[in-house]
Formats: C-alpha cells, structure tokens, sequence
C-alpha cells in the first residue's frame, strides 16, 4: 500500500492554480483559496492563481500559457467541471493535454463516492499531461479540492509518496521530445 519514505528528501513543486467562475472574484474565491493553502502549507509554491469565466478558449489559452512557463510544473484548477452547458473546463483541458490521466477521474470518483455517494456521477474530474507539466481539472467546491488534494494530490505530488508519484518522473515526460 502507499506510504512516505521518510529517508528520501521533499521536493516542492511549483503550482499554478486556476479558477474557473462566472459568478465569482478572486477574493471570493473560497475554493480556490482552498487549494492554495494546501499547497504551501505542504511546502509546494503556488506559482500563480487567477480566475476566468467560462470560456473555453481563454481557459485553454490560459493553460497553454502556463505550461509553456517553465517556472510552473503543475497546474491545478478549479470549477467548470460539470454537466451544464457553461461548463467547458473539461473540455479546454482535453484542448491541451497530449496524453489524459484517466485514472485520476476514476480515482476522484471513488473519493468523492465515499463523501456525497452517486452525486458524485455529476463531476467530471480530469488529469493530463501537456508540455511536461501536470495538468489537473478538480469541482468548483472547496470539498472537492480538498478531497482532491488530501486524498489525491498531496500524495501523488510528494516525492517521497510510495510506491511511485508524478514527482519522480517528470523528467520522463518530455522524454520523446529529445533527439536520439
């Protein structure tokens, strides 16, 4: 089962989070205030935090441009992940992302049936990769993030997190992009 190697050391990773809400500003912002506080409170750096409405295109454009920042290693965002026809994160993310994570939604899904039972059918929870960066797609609700990232993401991002994490391999993300 999965465990913390306490003799490896901790490598913070530097964290972009985006909201995604028509109907909220950034100092409303309680789910993604959520997330940047478990981020730092982990040791990781919240690299950047904005908020958009839910417009495809410009929250795709957003994520492109972090992944093309080499300052930003994960990207984590917040809202739009549901059935209503404004609910688009999903989608830009699947714009970006070169390879899916399947099973991080599937993974969501099991925590989120622990905590709100079938209604956790209505979240359309989504991970990827795209230019060497993780790219993570997490509901609107500050529950949610925090399922996210206590049950999920704080452990898949910590290098010492057994019997394997995303911290460890990102130098294999890129890998197909070198010459041979």
């Amino acid at each position: 089962m999965s465990r913390i190697d306490d003799t490896k050391d901790f490598i913070p990773v530097r964290i972009a989070v985006l909201t995604v809400s028509d109907s909220r500003a950034l100092d409303e912002d309680r789910s993604g205030q959520v997330l940047a506080d478990r981020i730092t409170g982990a040791g990781h750096t919240l690299a950047d935090r904005k908020l958009l409405p839910d417009e495809r295109d410009e929250i795709a454009a957003q994520l492109r441009a972090w992944v093309a920042d080499p300052e930003i290693d994960v990207v984590i965002s917040t809202g739009g992940t549901g059935l209503t026809g404004r609910d688009v994160t999903v989608e830009a993310h699947r714009d970006v992302y070169e390879k899916e994570i399947e099973a991080f939604g599937t993974v969501f899904t099991i925590v989120s049936m622990k905590k709100i039972g079938t209604s956790a059918v209505q979240s359309r929870a989504t991970g990827g990769v795209a230019g060497g960066t993780y790219l993570f797609a997490l509901p609107g609700s500050p529950g949610a993030c925090k399922d996210g990232w206590d049950e999920i993401l704080s452990l898949q991002l910590d290098y010492r997190h057994q019997p394997c994490n995303f911290v460890e391999i990102f130098p294999r993300l890129t890998e197909n992009q070198r010459r041979k």
